[in-house]
């Protein structure tokens, strides 16, 4: 990746059955240690509404080098990598930049 400004991430994470709960400590986990990274601006997690547990990540980084210093830190690689992407029966990650038209 390239440095093009801030970064959001949106993460949805739909738990393998029976896997919500521990899903949601390892979040808990998760979160305050990427918000004490220098890139991180903001972190913030969501759960859908009604019968889904689907959970939705919304991640800033100020550029696309913090994002890449966030997978490659060792929280990250401990509790996403390791823990939680087992838990999954399904993920989908979209990365995106602010548009500002001209």
């Amino acid at each position: 990746m390239t440095a093009r400004g801030p970064v959001t991430v949106v993460a949805r994470w739909q738990p393998a059955h029976g896997a919500l709960d521990e899903l949601l400590s390892i979040i808990a986990q998760l979160r305050p240690q990427s918000l004490a990274e220098p890139g991180c601006l903001s972190y913030e997690v969501f759960q859908e509404l009604g019968a889904s547990p689907c959970i939705l990540l919304l991640e800033r980084y100020c550029d696309e080098t913090a994002l890449d210093e966030h997978k490659r830190s060792a929280h990250y690689q401990a509790l996403v990598v390791k823990r939680a992407l087992p838990l999954l029966a399904e993920r989908r990650v979209d990365f995106l930049h602010t548009w500002n038209p001209a």
